[in-house]
């Protein structure tokens, strides 16, 4: 691509991107509980196909959008990134946000179809617990300070491989099982199967995501400093054109959520 994409491709990119991603875990939790009983088997399943989805949907969509899929992924680089002349505007986030959220509840709902479900039922999931709003505060944290963390260090290009990688790796070390994602959570509200949440425990999963995502922004800072010249509109990976051959800093960020 020769420039940016227009705001309207590429929030239809983060919508369908998005719709995709909770298809995928939707989908293959579905398929995974009706070929075993094993919840271990179950969750191994549903990790995996997340895993293999999630990298091609970055590796497709990073050059159209920035493959956020993911509205803390999108604060957060806004927040970092609000002073540059190149980085997201709250127009973009006005446009993004609402595609991903759309996008996920089309996603579930989707699934549910694809395996004969009820098309929309409310799961009856509860996720409601401290220890579980802990593991979406360490999930979501880990999963920002991987993205804005690799642009910062020059690693962009290994979003595709990496984010997917800590997301499936979210889904075993997080008593939550790593939803690490606002738009995603709010859709898998819409499917009473294995991946599903209960629309009471939705609002608690959401703060934490949100808290997650500033302490992963602390993380970044701490880690890496402060840029001296940032591109956040190119998260996860870079978008609208070549990457520079040697920028005197990495590009700010060039990502999950389940």
């Amino acid at each position: 691509m020769s420039g940016p994409a227009p705001l309207v491709r590429r929030a239809v990119a983060e919508g369908i991107g998005t719709a995709g991603l909770v298809a995928v875990v939707v989908g293959s939790g579905i398929q995974a509980t009706e070929l075993t009983r094993d919840v271990g088997v179950q969750l191994l399943a549903n990790s995996l196909a997340t895993v293999f989805g999630l990298g091609v949907l970055i590796a497709l969509l990073g050059p159209v959008s920035g493959a956020h899929l993911n509205p803390a992924v999108t604060l957060a680089a806004w927040f970092t990134g609000r002073r540059a002349d190149d980085a997201p505007t709250l127009r973009d986030v006005a446009a993004y946000l609402p595609a991903q959220i759309a996008g996920a509840i089309v996603g579930a709902v989707l699934a549910d179809a694809m395996f004969g479900k009820p098309p929309v039922r409310f799961s009856a999931h509860d996720r409601f617990a401290d220890h579980l709003w802990l593991g979406e505060v360490v999930a979501t944290a880990g999963l920002v300070w991987l993205v804005l963390g690799l642009a910062r260090a020059g690693r962009a290009h290994l979003a595709p491989l990496l984010v997917a990688s800590y997301v499936g790796a979210a889904y075993w070390f997080t008593s939550s099982t790593g939803f690490a994602n606002p738009a995603v959570t709010v859709g898998r509200a819409f499917t009473d199967t294995f991946a599903g949440i209960a629309p009471a425990s939705v609002a608690p999963f959401l703060a934490a995501q949100l808290v997650g995502a500033a302490v992963g922004l602390g993380l970044v800072t701490l880690c890496f400093g402060r840029p001296a010249s940032v591109r956040e509109d190119e998260v996860v990976v870079p978008h609208g054109g070549q990457q520079p051959a040697a920028p005197a800093r990495p590009a700010e960020g060039s990502a999950l959520i389940p």
